[in-house]
């Protein structure tokens, strides 16, 4: 009895250490839902700007319960930015999962080692999804919001499932160019079927890899 209350008692412990130790990401938490209809790039009216991928990126932030997060960026391989009378009002852009890159590890085998894993089967299988895509629905003002102009709705794919998110953004016009940044916010890699170490699972998984992933989209377009 007193052996099964000291294991109880470590348990306990140690959970608390894994609570104390493994926050969640910063920023505003999305949520996923079902994905809404958009409207297609032919019948968009106002002006094509093209994304420049060399100017374009997303980065990344993840990690364990335990242990340090792991940070990085995906490129872009394609996409468009719809604009009409000076506002955004559409667009869709193609994210090169084969790019995931890790930017906190040093050691050169171990930074390839994690981004081998990654793009496996385990995580975002890029073998059968080597894209993803984001597809705008709506634009709209936030002047609720402090650190966004704008929230966006569209469609988020990865690995083959679809939904749509609301996330905050910074829209802003010059010199021929938009720009849409935003602040970071988290998603739930579960949602999109990404369950390699989810909590969910009920299984210790590499120290259990955090289910909450947080963003920043960094978009850089010019007109056509």
């Amino acid at each position: 009895m007193k052996k099964a209350m000291l294991l109880y008692g470590a348990a306990l412990l140690l959970s608390a250490v894994f609570v104390s130790c493994g926050q969640t990401p910063e920023g505003e938490k999305v949520e996923a839902q079902e994905k809404v209809e958009t409207t297609t790039s032919e019948n968009t009216s106002g002006l094509a700007y093209s994304v420049d991928t060399e100017a374009s990126k997303i980065n990344w932030t993840g990690g364990k319960l335990v242990g340090n997060s792991h940070t990085g960026y995906i490129q872009l391989k394609e996409g468009q930015l719809n604009v009409e009378g000076g506002n955004l009002t559409g667009g869709k852009f193609v994210i090169d999962m084969n790019t995931i890159t890790d930017t906190d590890i040093e050691n050169p085998e171990k930074r390839q080692d994690l981004e081998g894993h990654l793009k496996s089967d385990d995580f975002f299988n890029v073998g059968a999804h080597p894209t993803a895509t984001f597809e705008i629905a709506q634009v709209e003002p936030a002047p609720d919001k402090p650190d966004a102009t704008h929230t966006i709705t569209g469609n988020l794919m990865m690995k083959g499932i679809t939904k749509s998110v609301t996330i905050p953004a910074n829209i802003s016009m010059e010199d021929g160019m938009i720009k849409a940044i935003t602040p970071q916010f988290v998603i739930d890699r579960t949602q999109w079927e990404v369950m390699y170490g989810a909590s969910a699972l009920g299984v210790v998984k590499d120290n259990i890899i955090k289910d909450e992933v947080a963003l920043v989209i960094d978009l850089t377009a010019k007109a056509r």
